[in-house]
């Protein structure tokens, strides 16, 4: 019986695995790798997400570049890994070599689009679907057309879901509002989507609304890719945290005008006119010191009530957080062109101050935090008297006032009706601060020796 070359069977072996080896190379790229959801290889033969994930995002910036879309990138915890103290600690970080900052292990990047910059280009979405993307469109009625007169605007496009490999790109349209400042809309599933697109939990944004001041961008290198990013990025995070947007009740504030219709005076609309170049001015004033503030009082209820100002208040209600305060607020309101009226209280306890503008006040009340509640003082300047006014706790968000970008509390029909009581939908114009509000209570007298640093009248 003839004996077996082994040095030929080897041979035999080591050929035949070889070429299995490259059929199922051949096979995994022209097949398997097209498939959604799975992953490529990397040089040593691992699999791994975060290169399907850099190629999907290498993907969607090159059409977007070539359609000229400005995207930039918007997501939070790829933002948070650009900032200075995350690029310190980068070495320490166990990532991708080529992916440090874009493979996140989430299934989401979220980039934005200032939509003036975004046309309907069918060509764009065309380009998109070749390369394997899939897309899922979200639209809403545009704000911007709506009105005591036209209560829904038509619709606009608001949310980008772009699906490629089981990983998400979304881009949030972003538009500019007559406050000077940019918007985006709510994403809301409507019933005819399909809701197992995306995680939708885990989306930055479209939980509500929200408002930004026009960011400046800056194109950089992340990752080996071209990326717009926002110049100051820790400012852009803390905007996105605190960017919760509130619409006027326009459809609730027709009814109520209905009822009640706006005085259309030439004493009420020179008031109305007033007012605006007031809140416009506390608003830059404010903003240039970095000191948030929101619309209180008898301007809060105008937002909310009838959507413009009570043109028979005849002053500007504004609130702060103690915590807030600085020194120089009377300085800078003074330069602005305002002369102080009056200052009651003190830091520690029930401040307050008065601003005079063009015949008309601005009101600015510090809020103390106890406990679960909020509250601000009164003073009588006559006879040392002092007030508490409570309310619930809250928190703030955006909204429009006067095509003034201007602060709310989100809780604002508690807050409202906390201060004006369950009738705040029928006008009063009998007011008397000390007696009139659902929540006034007496908090006892400023001492006479201490009138001269507390009461102040000028």
């Amino acid at each position: 019986m003839p004996r077996v070359n082994r040095t030929l069977v080897f041979v035999l072996l080591l050929v035949s695995s070889c070429a299995f080896l490259l059929f199922q190379i051949y096979y995994y790229r022209n097949y398997v790798s097209k498939q959604t959801g799975l992953h490529l290889l990397n040089p040593a033969g691992h699999v791994t997400s975060s290169q399907v994930q850099r190629q999907t995002l290498k993907k969607f910036l090159a059409l977007a570049q070539h359609f000229r879309l400005a995207v930039f990138l918007a997501d939070t915890t790829v933002l948070t890994l650009l900032s200075q103290d995350a690029l310190w600690h980068r070495d320490r970080m166990i990532r991708e070599p080529h992916c440090s900052f874009l493979c996140t292990g989430r299934p989401i990047t979220s980039f934005a689009l200032q939509a003036n910059q975004w046309k309907l280009n069918p060509g764009f979405l065309l380009a998109a679907e070749q390369k394997g993307f899939e897309l899922l469109e979200v639209r809403g009625h545009d704000p911007r057309l709506a009105s005591l007169d036209t209560l829904s605007g038509e619709e606009i496009p608001l949310h980008f879901l772009f699906r490629l490999h089981g990983y998400i790109i979304h881009v949030v349209l972003l538009y500019e509002r007559s406050g000077n400042y940019l918007w985006h809309g709510a994403l809301r599933i409507k019933a005819n989507m399909d809701r197992s697109f995306a995680p939708f939990k885990l989306l930055d944004y479209g939980r509500h609304a929200g408002a930004y001041d026009r960011p400046e961008l800056i194109l950089t290198v992340i990752d080996s890719l071209d990326i717009r990013v926002p110049r100051n990025i820790s400012h852009f995070l803390m905007q996105q945290q605190r960017a919760r947007y509130l619409e006027c009740r326009y459809h609730d504030a027709r009814s109520f005008l209905q009822l009640y219709p706006d005085d259309s005076s030439t004493a009420a609309v020179e008031f109305r006119r007033k007012a605006k170049a007031l809140l416009n001015l506390a608003a830059r004033t404010l903003g240039e010191l970095d000191i948030p503030f929101w619309i209180s009082s008898g301007t809060c209820l105008g937002w909310f009530r009838q959507c413009s100002i009570i043109s028979y208040s005849q002053d500007v209600d504004i609130g702060i957080f103690i915590t807030d305060f600085r020194p120089d607020i009377a300085e800078a309101f003074r330069d602005a062109g305002l002369s102080l009226k009056h200052k009651f209280g003190k830091v520690e306890d029930s401040l307050e101050l008065s601003f005079l503008g063009e015949d008309i006040k601005l009101d600015i009340f510090f809020f103390y935090k106890d406990g679960g509640i909020m509250w601000n003082g009164g003073t009588q300047a006559k006879s040392g008297r002092k007030f508490k006014y409570i309310f619930p706790s809250f928190s703030l968000c955006w909204a429009e006032l006067l095509e003034v970008k201007v602060r709310v509390p989100c809780e604002t029909l508690d807050y409202v009706m906390a201060n004006y009581g369950a009738t705040w939908s029928i006008p009063v114009r009998s007011w008397d601060w000390k007696s009139s509000p659902s929540n006034v209570m007496e908090n006892g007298v400023w001492p006479m020796a201490e009138w001269a640093g507390l009461i102040e009248v000028y």
